[in-house]
């Protein structure tokens, strides 16, 4: 995988098969130098953050793609993984609520992906 929203796309389907919901694929490249796509995606509760997180983590890994960081583990309601040109936000309900990260970068597109 060379592509960021191949990338992108890739987090969306690892999400989608490990019954993560809400997944919303943000086109990033206009409004910010941060990253060109955000994933934003929900977990039922603690437990399964952390393993959507790491699904995500061994899936991309399998693709050849690099995590740089990761941030939150066990027991967090918010887990963010850096890729460079793609973050994942893997949130609690609750916490993806308080941040509304859909919200905050309004101006962002929303990039269809195939489920």
């Amino acid at each position: 995988m060379n592509d960021p929203l191949e990338w992108a796309n890739s987090v969306a389907q690892i999400a989608d098969e490990h019954k993560g919901e809400h997944i919303v694929v943000l086109d990033m490249r206009e409004v910010t130098l941060v990253a060109d796509y955000f994933v934003i995606i929900t977990g039922h509760n603690l437990i399964q953050v952390g393993a959507l997180a790491d699904y995500v983590e061994d899936g991309m890994a399998q693709g050849g793609v690099q995590m740089l960081t990761r941030v939150g583990r066990n027991q967090a309601q918010w887990v963010l993984l850096d890729y460079g040109a793609v973050v994942v936000h893997i949130f609690t309900e609750d916490a993806r609520s308080y941040y509304d990260l859909e919200r905050l970068w309004g101006d962002a597109g929303v990039v269809a992906w195939d489920s």
